[in-house]
């Protein structure tokens, strides 16, 4: 173990005057460039990672909490194989900036690429034992990529009960396959079949992709019968799907740095800018914020471009009198915010843009009081809430819907979605079941309304949505992204400068 992790390690265990001169001398002498980690930890980022957090936010007992929730939930003689994410490129040795598999990251926080876990169900008194498979130090790569963690230091700062070379992964799973009678794979979401009639040939040949020892994978399939194989990824979502205090606080800080970046890019909007610039605004404030990431590709679509709901080229020039719909968040420190916001590019919305504005905001506002435990509602009663409400609000306008102009032209995608490590949190979320406390889920209505005899033309080529990030309670529910202004009023004051935001 290094110096630096002794010095961290011995500073937990100790209390008063004591404590703080060794926490000191660790900042002191384990802050220096460049790092030996692999990722930033106490010990070589303290500005980034508290004394008792193993990744910004998250202390080493939670990850520990969930591995022991998950073997816990699982039959006896059961394993479970989690690899880290592959290095994708953007055209040849050009690489995006990597970011971790979901899943691994959740049980882990360890975040580099070319690694691996096995957690083994047994009967000590961890109840389960955990091998984490890495690079180790490797100077020669090093030069070129920076540090990647020692299998000692991993070991003893992910709470490995070994750390073993990633080369010796294949042999490792295939003789703890012959000894095992459930095996759980994660299934990267590219690699996910889309129906129960597909499957991919070779998992394992998948995870593969950024490790050595390709052909080894194939032999190790081979072995793994149908029967033994099950996925990893329905049994996480499970725990995924109820945030801990840990992750709602990180959430919200992500969702105050995305709001504060929406006020700022109203105020810094006006027309003759290109979306390009907005989109560009926004990320440059997130950054500044301490972001890592934009969550996803940013929406920035004005006048009659917003009628595209997932219209990406924001490629066109912002005019005078048009709306900009807004839809971009960032990730920090692992998770995910979603925010939209629509906003006049003058400052000030005309008098058709606020009246149908208003309707979809009290809808917005109405939907998101549901979103409690108490309630019983699923995802699936909170959309067809949402168009209960939505028809009203637009007849009264003046829209005089017939069946299915809301479902089919005004409002054609689902109201909401959960969020957390990753924007759409789970492809395993049950729509139908009942929403539970520490629930993070998004209320995103919105109307778009083409240039049709159909419908009031006054209201012709606008494109409104309006989204939140909602914590789930017992009895009454948390609007996350409340930095971000949607009361018209708050709108049209961050446009104009009012709310004392400067743009940058």
């Amino acid at each position: 173990m290094s110096l630096r992790v002794l010095l961290a390690s011995s500073a937990r265990h100790l209390h008063g005057p004591c404590r703080r001169y060794a926490t000191e001398a660790a900042r002191t002498v384990l802050s220096t460039k460049p790092s030996i980690y692999g990722q930033p930890i106490f010990q070589s980022h303290p500005h980034l990672v508290k004394p008792n957090e193993l990744t910004a936010g998250i202390p080493s007992e939670e990850y520990e909490r969930r591995r022991r929730a998950l073997m816990d939930s699982l039959p006896d003689d059961s394993i479970v194989v989690s690899v880290a994410a592959p290095i994708k490129y953007m055209s040849n040795n050009i690489f995006y900036k990597y970011r971790q598999a979901s899943d691994f990251w959740y049980l882990t926080g360890f975040e580099e690429p070319d690694s691996a876990i096995i957690l083994e169900k047994n009967s000590s008194s961890r109840d389960y034992k955990l091998t984490l498979f890495c690079n180790g130090t490797d100077s020669d790569k090093a030069k070129w990529d920076g540090a990647s963690t020692s299998l000692d230091d991993a070991g003893a700062l992910f709470n490995a009960d070994s750390a073993l070379p990633i080369t010796t992964f294949p042999s490792h799973l295939k003789a703890l396959i012959s000894l095992s009678s459930h095996v759980y794979v994660d299934l990267p979401a590219s690699a996910t079949p889309r129906s129960s009639r597909s499957r991919p040939k070779s998992i394992l040949k998948y995870l593969a992709n950024s490790l050595p020892a390709r052909r080894e994978y194939d032999s190790i399939m081979e072995t793994l019968s149908g029967s033994k194989r099950k996925q990893l990824a329905p049994e996480i979502s499970k725990f995924r799907a109820i945030k801990s205090k840990c992750e709602q606080d990180i959430m919200r800080a992500a969702a105050d740095i995305s709001g504060t970046a929406h006020a700022k890019t109203m105020r810094f909007t006006h027309p003759g800018l290109s979306e390009a610039m907005i989109s560009a605004h926004f990320e440059y404030v997130c950054a500044l914020s301490g972001s890592q990431r934009l969550a996803y590709v940013p929406v920035v679509a004005s006048g009659a471009n917003s009628l595209i709901i997932h219209y990406t080229s924001n490629n066109h020039i912002v005019r005078e009198g048009e709306m900009v719909l807004l839809d971009a968040g960032c990730e920090y420190n692992g998770y995910a915010s979603d925010i939209t916001r629509t906003y006049p590019s003058t400052g000030t919305f005309s008098p058709a843009q606020a009246e149908l504005y208003t309707a979809l905001l009290s809808a917005q506002k109405s939907l998101c009081k549901l979103c409690t435990e108490s309630s019983g509602h699923s995802l699936h009663e909170l959309h067809r809430k949402s168009c209960e409400l939505l028809k009203r609000e637009l007849n009264q306008i003046g829209f005089g819907l017939q069946t299915g102009d809301l479902e089919r032209i005004l409002y054609p995608h689902f109201l909401s979605h959960p969020i957390g490590i990753d924007l759409h949190e789970s492809s395993n979320f049950d729509r139908s079941g009942e929403l539970k406390e520490g629930m993070v889920i998004t209320i995103e209505p919105g109307i778009y309304v083409p240039p049709s005899n159909s419908f009031p033309s006054r209201f012709h080529n606008m494109g409104i949505r309006i989204e939140d990030e909602v914590l789930v309670g017992k009895e009454h529910a948390t609007v996350l992204t409340v930095n971000a202004p949607k009361e018209i009023a708050d709108v049209e004051g961050a446009c104009q400068g009012l709310l004392g935001l400067e743009p940058f």
